[in-house]
């Protein structure tokens, strides 16, 4: 999947939710606007589409108060001392999670920030059909 194809689906996503995007693009990127597909074009160049990402009314749109949202939290190794001072290997399971916390769109934002990729780190939260066919096959 291309910058363009997720910048789309994300976007899409979040103007359900009432996002106005080409008010916020007129605002924030460019005072002209020539069509949807030329803004996720800019927005794709470089790192601009973190101008996107990182915008507050875009967040509280996409991570919006009241919708429920499944996501799996990967699997994490890290290392910590135990009671004794040893050092000890922590292992988590990836789990799923389900957010209905007003501020949640902070807590994403402060998440999106600390990950290299931020585009990435949305991505956990779209659901596409190529990804629920994978799925599927793989499940059966």
């Amino acid at each position: 999947m291309t910058r363009q194809e997720l910048l789309r689906i994300v976007i899409r996503q979040a103007r359900t939710n009432g996002f106005q995007f080409r008010k916020w693009y007129l605002a924030a990127i460019d005072p002209s606007w020539n069509s949807f597909d030329d803004a996720v074009d800019l927005l794709a160049q470089g790192r601009r589409y973190y101008s996107l990402l990182f915008a507050h009314e875009f967040a509280r749109a996409f991570w919006k108060q009241g919708s429920q949202i499944s996501f799996v939290v990967p699997a994490a190794t890290y290392t910590r001392r135990d009671k004794e001072g040893r050092i000890v290997t922590v292992t988590r399971k990836p789990f799923t999670r389900r957010t209905l916390k007003a501020d949640v769109w902070k807590y994403h934002l402060r998440e999106m920030a600390a990950h290299d990729e931020p585009l990435r780190y949305i991505r956990r939260f779209l659901v596409i059909e190529g990804d629920v066919q994978q799925t599927k096959s793989v499940a059966s």
